[in-house]
């Protein structure tokens, strides 16, 4: 059979040739030699021995035999299958199996074995010794877990399912790790066959001078750089872009090298290969031609045409041999099973007697435990090896009964793991503390004294050991499992709980509820504190920030809230190292919540992040959420942050990098980043700013001249929002501003607390729009500013300001730049009026009612020159300041700063000589209706304000009564219907009466107003009775300039008046003057009450019109305007002729609809009517589905 079989390992190298020439002297079997390492060491039955001498002595006899110089037998491959499988040499067989299969010469024996799910299947519960085991199952022995690192047979961790569904588990497993056998053996071979060597040099010149020219990449170089590649994006912290690599290659197992290919040591890291790139030198080898030659005799013939039928015949008798081997395996299995059984139970017995030995000489006192060096080394040797500090409940028997070294390592600890021994007493248990030094204390399992051992009752019963581990077996117990692992352990320490949070919070946080998630967020974060190990407490801040996908506002305080927690605990290193980054990994998050609390998290880990990062990082991190992110709370967030971060910055180079947030941040388009940076950003900076002594020198100053700059730059159309940016900004600074007053004045260091201190009046000082823009905070406390304030006062009062430098630039430099810049303002915006007056009353609010009088006042007097004394009016004729914003400003935000008796007067004596002044000098009214308009907003100060027009009312001049009957117009607006019944309506009746015609001509507008805005019925007829008699008065049909202006009213108010005021007043008096219009002669008067008579229709118009008023009214006078304009404007004839068509259309369209409508009426009518008989009916009805099925039945 050997002479005729195929010999598939032909070889033509020289150790072949050697091996040849020493095969004579060799005493082991050539075909197969077995390894020292795996000869058994537990003593073997005879017929072990015998079946080991199967294919070891009886081949060594033979080859003895042979005579001198022959070639011995080949030993057949099924031979050599046989000896691997029945010394359970399985890894060997495998990989023989595999070559073979490459080879082409797959042998039955190891194909059966292989495929047969049955040989590797693993029983959950040890057999009784009497029973053998079933045939074709094999034992699982240690080597068999390099199987599993292969994922060739996975231990299941449910050990009683029916046979058939582990047989199709285990099929499974076994295809997967035949093919990762395969496809790694294809990358060997293929490594193997084809290498640089068989590429020809000039090719491989060609690929080295060509870039564009590259060798096609091979299945195993491609997986070795893709595992490469993505190690280095882990490295880098490109997460994402290594995961979607990952997906990419699904194929591939990227936390496991040997998943790229067998025997292939890991290159290093690409940086390295990178760095180390072009540093390499090639030494020169020496070259040498060699020619070697065969002898003829080393040939194999060729095999014959009949050769395949006597192979069949072999195989067939081999297999015949295997099934009786494999029997007689079984049978020597088994006789070593009871071999070993015997064993365990003679060493049980042994480990008895040396515990018995053990708890005898284990000392009563803790002194000597503490100082028993023995005791102290034995324990540590029994600890799991996974942290040195745990209590393996599956492990119990282990730890107490191992006082010897030999015992505990002269077997296995699987054989007795799963055991349990009912004599265990106690367990000793060594911890470390904070200095390094061991402690040996008992870990009590049940609660105990401390000098007392830990005693279980033992059983006076004769059990056997295997019998009894047999029957223990049944108690189930998931140890085999990640949770059971970590179930069967109890922490006998702090770092020994920490290391078990760190391994079972990520698996514990995806199976919680979102809603639930912050209750995790105490235990991620002492885990975090008190792990030792950097990557775990790295991934563990990593889930605390992705712990909620979207975390709310309370949500977010909660884990700010363990931050600073964390922060002030680990110190400013771990926060710099492990906080920050967390931070910055989630800074272009998608979800602004995520974002949002990466804002707030700068500002409040910033009291605890050492200073250079504060002023670097941080703050760089900020910057670019301010200027990147779109979502309006992030920045606001960031805002505020950027103001915490500002009271922790000492560096004065980053005061310019400030000062730039902080115009960001006010040229904002969002409102709350607006509103944030007024009430925290700004008042922090001013803080700092103060301190560096850069609020006088550069920051008021700088913003002042941003607000003179778009004043200037108004003069085409001012930009109302960013000076009210720039103007709110200002007003932010006066407390700051104040502060600074009173800390450096000259009676600062005399400023302390003793006795009683009054109280500060609630109004003193405006309320400020955040707790860090009052006074009192900036200075400390409400105490402390209560003795400044007196001494302020008293200062001002009586010492005046001589060596207060920072108050005296307010005087002296600040002041007059402001009145000098409003100045400048157009009196029209009164948006700005309305901005710089806050600014000013603020101000004057702040710095009191002393300084206001002393220091405010008179640069306000001298440059408009008024005084209490009568007016001159030939000196204040040509007085442009008097038509300028400064009488607003000055009038609503300096004179209104105090309301008491003496300052009321003074306001209304300062309105009331504008008003004479600009009346007397016909200078335009511009400033004194906005005096009025500022005023008028606040319902305190109208009766002031009739008091002053009162004063016009009643004056000499008919300029000035003229100037006060137009005030009205714009104070009736904002005065209730009570006053304006008692103190307008009269005022204004008085003046329609005057003299004058052009004072009673100016009463139109404010009647006009009051038709607009008052609801009084009694009131609308006086008024109407009064312009009626304007109309209707043969005084006034040539007034050409009354016309004028009570059509311009008409047009004005008609739109918005009452409907019953516009038809039976408004239209038909319209009406009147058109017709009354055209029989003018003078072409200048016709056409101006044409124009205004144009614009008056075109406002009323949009209104509705009845039918009626549109035939006999309206259309009749668009229709006299058109006369006129056919005449005088061409251009405005073609727009009256349209509109003239439009309203004829609709009369039209009117007319057609009616019949229309009145059928819709009738019909709806009829409707309703049967709706109605129809509810009734079912009222009448029962709940009877029977009554209600006969309501909709036909009557017969």
């Amino acid at each position: 059979m050997a002479a005729s079989s195929v010999n598939p390992f032909l070889s033509d190298s020289d150790e072949e040739s050697e091996r040849r020439s020493r095969r004579g002297k060799d005493v082991g079997a050539p075909g197969l030699s077995l390894p020292a390492a795996h000869i058994p060491t537990l003593p073997l039955s005879p017929q072990q021995e015998a079946g080991y001498g199967y294919a070891g002595v009886g081949l060594r006899e033979t080859a003895v035999g042979l005579p001198l110089g022959a070639e011995p037998p080949r030993v057949p491959l099924d031979t050599i299958a046989a000896q691997l499988l029945r010394d359970q040499y399985i890894l060997t067989a495998l990989e023989f199996h595999t070559e073979l299969q490459e080879a082409g010469r797959e042998l039955p024996r190891l194909r059966d074995y292989f495929s047969n799910p049955g040989n590797f299947e693993r029983h959950t519960s040890t057999p009784p010794k009497d029973l053998a085991p079933v045939p074709g199952q094999l034992n699982r022995a240690g080597s068999i877990s390099t199987l599993d690192s292969l994922d060739f047979a996975r231990y299941s961790d449910d050990g009683n399912r029916e046979t058939d569904e582990r047989v199709a588990v285990l099929e499974f497993e076994l295809r997967k790790a035949k093919e990762t056998i395969q496809s790694l053996r294809a990358n060997l071979t293929q490594a193997a066959a084809f290498t640089e060597n068989d590429v020809p040099l000039q090719e491989r010149k060609n690929y080295k001078s060509s870039p564009e020219i590259q060798e096609a990449v091979k299945p195993l170089e491609k997986r070795a750089l893709n595992f490469l590649v993505n190690e280095y994006l882990l490295k880098i912290n490109y997460k994402l872009t290594s995961i979607t690599f990952s997906d990419e290659n699904d194929d591939q197992d990227f936390e496991l090298w040997d998943d790229v290919g067998l025997n292939i040591p890991k290159p290093p890291d690409l940086l390295q290969m990178y760095r180390e790139y072009g540093s390499h030198t090639t030494s020169s080898k020496e070259m040498k031609d060699v020619a070697v030659q065969a002898e003829p005799g080393d040939l194999e013939e060729l095999p014959s045409v009949e050769e395949p039928a006597t192979l069949q015949q072999l195989q067939l008798e081999a297999q015949t041999k295997i099934v009786q081997e494999l029997q007689d395996q079984l049978h020597v299995l088994n006789n070593e099973k009871i071999s070993l059984s015997l064993q365990i139970r003679q060493l049980k017995s042994e480990i008895e007697a040396l515990k018995r030995q053990s708890l005898a000489a284990v000392p009563t006192t803790t002194d000597s435990m503490v100082h028993s060096p023995a005791m102290t080394e034995q324990v540590p040797e029994n600890r799991p090896v996974d942290s040195g500090e745990y209590l393996d409940i599956r492990s119990f028997e282990r730890n107490s009964c191992s006082e010897e070294k030999e015992v505990s390592t002269s077997y296995p600890k699987d054989t007795i793991t799963d055991s349990i021994c009912p004599s265990v007493t106690s367990v000793t248990a060594t911890t470390l503390t904070t200095n390094n030094k061991k402690e040996t204390e008992p870990a009590i399992v049940c609660t105990k004294s401390v000098h007392e051992p830990v005693q279980f009752d033992k059983p006076n019963r004769t059990l056997s050991p295997a019998f009894h581990q047999a029957l223990m077996s049944f108690c189930r117990m998931a140890t085999g499992s990640r949770l059971g692992a970590e179930v069967s352990r109890i922490a006998d320490s702090e770092q020994c709980v920490m290391l078990m949070l760190g391994r079972c919070l990520p698996h514990i946080v995806p199976n919680v509820l979102l809603a639930k998630r912050e209750e995790l967020i105490p235990l991620i974060l002492c885990t975090a504190c008190l792990h030792p190990e950097p990557k775990e407490r790295d991934q563990l801040l990593h889930i605390l920030f992705n712990l909620i996908k979207r975390p709310d506002d309370e949500q977010r305080q909660m884990i700010l809230t363990g931050c600073v927690a964390f922060a002030r605990h680990v110190g400013p290193t771990r926060v710099e190292a492990e906080l920050l980054p967390q931070c910055w990994e989630q800074i272009n998050h998608k979800y602004p919540e995520r974002r949002l609390l990466v804002a707030e998290a700068c500002g409040a880990l910033a009291p605890y992040l050492p200073k250079e990062i504060r002023s670097s990082l941080v703050l760089s991190m900020l910057q670019q959420m301010l200027t990147e992110d779109k979502a309006d709370l992030v920045r606001e967030a960031v805002i505020k942050s950027l103001g915490i971060i500002m009271a922790y910055i000492d560096d004065p180079d980053k005061y310019l990098q400030g000062f730039e947030l902080q115009m960001s941040a006010l040229n904002d388009p969002s409102e709350r980043v607006i509103n944030a940076t007024h009430q925290v950003f700004l008042p922090a900076f001013a803080a700092w700013t103060t301190e560096l002594g850069k609020l006088q020198s550069h920051l008021i100053p700088t913003l002042l001249s941003n607000i003179e700059k778009i004043l200037r730059d108004g003069e085409h159309g001012l930009d109302d929002h960013k000076l009210h940016l720039y103007l709110s900004a200002m007003q932010s600074l006066i407390p700051p501003l104040f502060a600074l007053v009173l800390k450096n004045a000259p009676f600062a260091s005399k400023a302390k607390l003793q006795g009683e201190v009054p109280q500060i009046e609630v109004t003193r000082f405006p309320r400020p729009a955040s707790p860090l823009q009052d006074v009192a905070t900036i200075i400390g406390s409400r105490e402390q500013l209560s003795v400044l304030l007196q001494l302020y006062d008293n200062q001002l009062e009586h010492e005046g300001t001589t060596g207060w430098e920072n108050l005296l630039w307010v005087v002296n430099q600040l002041l007059p730049q402001l009145i000098e810049t409003v100045g400048k303002i157009n009196v029209t915006s009164t948006s700005c009026v309305h901005d710089f007056s806050r600014y000013f009353w603020r101000l004057c609010r702040t710095f009191g009612k002393i300084f206001t009088n002393t220091k405010v006042k008179p640069q306000f007097q001298e440059i408009l020159r008024l005084s209490e004394e009568a007016v001159d009016v030939s000196a204040t004729a040509g007085n442009g300041v008097l038509t300028k914003a400064t009488v607003p400003i000055y009038a609503t935000g300096v004179l209104t700063s105090y309301n008491q008796e003496e300052d009321r007067k003074l306001l209304v004596g300062f309105l009331e000589d504008v008003m004479t002044t600009l009346s007397l000098s016909h200078a335009p009214l511009d400033s004194l209706k906005a005096s009025f308009v500022e005023l008028g907003a606040n319902p305190a100060y109208h009766e002031l304000l009739l008091t002053v027009l009162w004063y016009g009312v009643v004056h000499t001049s008919a300029l000035v009564r003229c100037t006060a009957a137009r005030m009205f117009e714009l104070l009736v607006k904002g005065v209730n219907e009570t006053l304006v019944a008692q103190r307008v309506v009269p005022a204004l009746i008085t003046l329609s009466s005057d003299p004058e015609i052009s004072v009673r001509i100016a009463t139109i507008p404010a009647f006009g107003t009051i038709m607009e805005t008052v609801t009084q019925r009694e009131l609308l007829e006086r008024v109407k009775m009064q312009l009626a008699s304007f109309l209707e008065d043969p005084q006034y049909h040539d007034q050409h300039s009354l016309h004028m202006e009570i059509i311009k009213t008409f047009g004005r108010v008609g739109p918005n008046a009452e409907p019953r005021f516009r038809d039976e007043f408004v239209l038909p008096n319209l009406h009147k003057l058109a017709i009354s219009n055209n029989q003018k002669a003078v072409d200048t008067k016709r056409l101006d009450i044409a124009i205004q008579l144009f614009e008056a229709y075109s406002a009323l118009s949009c209104c509705f019109i009845s039918e009626e008023l549109m035939v006999c009214h309206f259309l009749p006078g668009l229709k006299c305007l058109r006369t006129d304009m056919e005449h005088l404007s061409p251009e405005h004839e073609v727009i009256l002729g349209s509109m003239i068509k439009e309203c004829e259309q609709k009369v039209e369209n009117r007319t057609v609809q009616e019949p229309q409508s009145s059928m819709s009426i009738a019909a709806s009518l009829v409707s309703e009517d049967t709706k109605t008989r129809f509810l009734n009916k079912m009222g009448q009805l029962s709940t009877s589905g029977a009554m209600l099925a006969n309501v909709f039945q036909r009557k017969k």
